[in-house]
């Protein structure tokens, strides 16, 4: 049973246990039982309470004996037995159920909405009939005293079907384009309905008349609250013969007196989602408005918070258990809920035990099963010497950390640090000490990191406050204590770089500057060692001796460190040099991929060039050089055929491998005529 207060209003969750570490023995489990009374007493209330994906609606027989329920998948509708604490029966159905009634004292007599325009009459037996209306339905109400069921949906006219004549009778024609939800007055028989453009619509069922209309959608706007889109009625619940509650689709809640035209009081749950369901509450006279987040409790005379309930899940319904304090829930889960508040009332006649068990809760203060364990992290383990552990039963893994028996815990804290009751004892003289040095005169304590920042802040800070003109001037807050600051003064990565060359080029005088500044900082220092008070006296030249620079010492003072800097820098590009001297350059080979032609390293910077360039560009320049061609194809897509330029290079070496081609042939041609002709001057013998 988990406990939650709000306002000092106990809820009591039945329908989920106390939450205990799922790696807990059986013998750890029945050790808690022996010694905890609230895991003893651990059950749940009512036996297969859920359903088997999403429940929808919940609502309460008048008798109180019976608890229905309709939710997916697939389809169906449960009946509970509360004086059994169990599941009664279970019956499927065709298709979703929108909402339901129960006509009857008992479950004999139930009429289901679904959401495909069918609604189906249910009898004690099971299924007793079914019929269709021409529009979907999206809510419906009962009339008792003529037996008529009216309808309201995505349609301007209401239909109603009278139970005792078995047929449809004349519809009642409303101004608006579509109805979302209805309600009847129990007392008079009002019937009202609520339109999607925000008015609510009174009708006399006994002359079939409209007799009056709301404008909930203009009075819900109010000064505190953001509108972006039309309110549309979404709850609609009558009390009394002169009350009605109205819940728009923007979250705010109108309640009426049906006497007059303004709402008496508008809340707003300032979560900007469409309001559930509404409920009154006559004993506290409260109202219980629900959302898909939220249920909130106020009071209907002044709008008080009273209490809310916040689910672990999103709300479909809620149903109040008629003259109780329990309360059920229809949730985005296969769980249903069942809260017990026990302000509101006793708990019902079925569950009366609950009363005895909240009383001993109230005397004896619950206390966790994680109070045996303490929770640690792997740094922790570390400072421990527990790193070895990590695997075993004595450490159980748990989100970004570890379980550990708070006994081994205590056992190892004081093996690892046995003087940490001297420690605390040394910290707690500390300060009595430092608390009677408060009327001493206070050292200026400076942080670890831009002390030098600081301490010309601080000097700002006293200049201001000497100023005449200081009371004119807005007293705006100081870096030092300022929050979004405080990192500068405390991360050594925030340091001021006094020697890099931006700092010396833009604060070419801050050695001067900062001279005494410097002083009194190691001044400071000296007091914060030695704790002694401040000197009374101090040299008078120490706030005059460079009060003032003119501009020829800042223009020398700029020469002077541009001059530094041209050194430093000379003297690094040789160190460069002489380490580029000793520097061996080795050979290196590149490997051409295949199907590629070397050229020269001077084509890869154009490639770089022509792959930086847009890809509209790149065929703009390939066009023109002739080596892009676009075609269209049969089906109407482009395509781009691409053909590799040669250069002037190529050109030439191409042709002169061409000439020398040919004057290879001509010299083979030539040598064969020669060796073709007989030899003159010679005859064979």
């Amino acid at each position: 049973m988990q406990v939650s207060s709000l306002n000092e209003v106990k809820i009591y969750s039945l329908s989920c246990g106390k939450s205990l570490p799922e790696w807990l023995s059986d013998r750890k489990k029945r050790a808690l039982q022996k010694k905890d009374v609230d895991v003893r007493r651990r059950i749940e209330l009512i036996q297969d309470f859920e359903m088997p994906t999403v429940c929808t609606t919940i609502k309460v027989s008048k008798d109180g004996q019976y608890i229905l329920a309709t939710g997916t998948y697939k389809p169906r509708v449960r009946c509970y037995d509360t004086y059994q604490l169990s599941l009664k029966f279970e019956r499927c159905l065709d298709s979703e159920v929108v909402t339901f009634e129960i006509l009857s004292d008992d479950y004999s007599k139930i009429v289901f909405l679904h959401n495909d325009r069918y609604i189906e009459f249910h009898s004690q037996s099971g299924f007793y009939y079914k019929t269709r209306i021409p529009k979907f339905g999206r809510d419906f109400s009962y009339h008792y005293p003529s037996c008529d069921l009216y309808f309201v949906g995505a349609s301007s006219e209401v239909y109603r079907l009278n139970l005792e004549q078995g047929r449809y009778l004349n519809p009642l024609q409303t101004n608006a384009a579509e109805n979302n939800v209805c309600d009847i007055n129990s007392v008079h028989g009002l019937f009202a309905t609520g339109t999607i453009e925000g008015r609510v619509e009174c009708w006399d069922p006994r002359t079939r008349n409209r007799v009056g209309l709301l404008d909930c959608a203009l009075n819900s706007v109010t000064a505190d609250s953001e509108i972006n889109s039309l309110p549309t009625i979404s709850a609609l619940k009558f009390n009394g013969a002169l009350t009605m509650a109205v819940g728009t689709s923007t979250g705010q809640v109108l309640l009426y007196d049906l006497r007059s035209d303004k709402p008496l009081l508008v809340k707003d749950h300032q979560y900007g989602l469409p309001i559930k369901s509404v409920h009154f509450q006559e004993s506290l006279d409260l109202i219980l408005s629900a959302d898909s987040r939220i249920i909130k409790m106020w009071n209907k005379n002044s709008g008080k918070i009273f209490t809310s309930l916040e689910p672990e899940h999103d709300l479909n319904d809620v149903c109040l258990y008629p003259n109780s304090g329990m309360l059920f829930t229809a949730n985005e889960t296969p769980k249903m809920g069942i809260y017990y508040i026990p302000v509101l009332g006793p708990a019902p006649r079925w569950c009366s035990f609950l009363d005895n068990l909240t009383e001993e809760l109230e005397e004896n203060p619950e206390s966790t099963v994680y109070d045996d364990y303490k929770f640690v992290t792997k740094k922790d383990l570390e400072n421990l010497g527990l790193t070895h552990l990590i695997g075993s039963p004595f450490l159980r893994a748990y989100m970004h950390g570890f379980f550990m028996d708070i006994r081994l815990y205590h056992k190892v804290k004081s093996m690892v640090n046995p003087f940490a009751y001297e420690e605390y004892r040394k910290d707690k003289i500390r300060q009595k000490i430092e608390e009677t040095r408060a009327q001493r005169v206070q050292l200026k304590k400076l942080p670890k990191v831009n002390k030098e920042l600081a301490l010309k802040l601080i000097e700002e800070e006293e200049e201001k406050q000497k100023s005449t003109w200081k009371k004119k001037v807005k007293n705006l807050p100081s870096i030092l204590t300022d929050d979004r600051f405080k990192v500068m003064f405390e991360n050594p990565d925030f340091q001021v770089d006094e020697e890099s060359e931006e700092f010396r080029l833009l604060n070419p005088l801050v050695s001067k500057i900062s001279e005494k500044r410097k002083k009194k900082l190691r001044l400071l220092e000296e007091q914060e060692l030695e704790e002694e008070e401040e000197p009374e006296g101090k040299p008078s030249d120490a706030e005059s001796s460079d009060s003032s620079d003119d501009e020829k010492d800042w223009v020398e003072e700029v020469r002077r460190q541009r001059r530094l800097l041209r050194q430093e820098g000379k003297g690094t590009w040789q160190h460069q040099v002489q380490e580029d001297q000793q520097t061996v350059l080795q050979p290196q080979f590149y490997e051409i991929k295949a199907g590629e032609e070397f050229r020269s390293f001077k084509d890869s910077a154009t490639k770089q060039k022509l792959m930086n360039k847009t890809l509209e560009d790149r065929l703009k320049l390939e066009a023109k050089n002739g080596t892009l061609n676009v075609s269209d194809t049969t089906v109407g897509s482009k395509q781009l055929t691409f053909t590799l330029k040669r250069s002037e290079q190529q050109k030439k070496q191409q042709e002169a491998e061409k000439l020398h081609r040919l004057e290879r042939k001509k010299l083979r041609r030539s040598a064969g005529h020669l060796r073709s002709k007989p030899r003159r001057g010679r005859s064979r013998h």
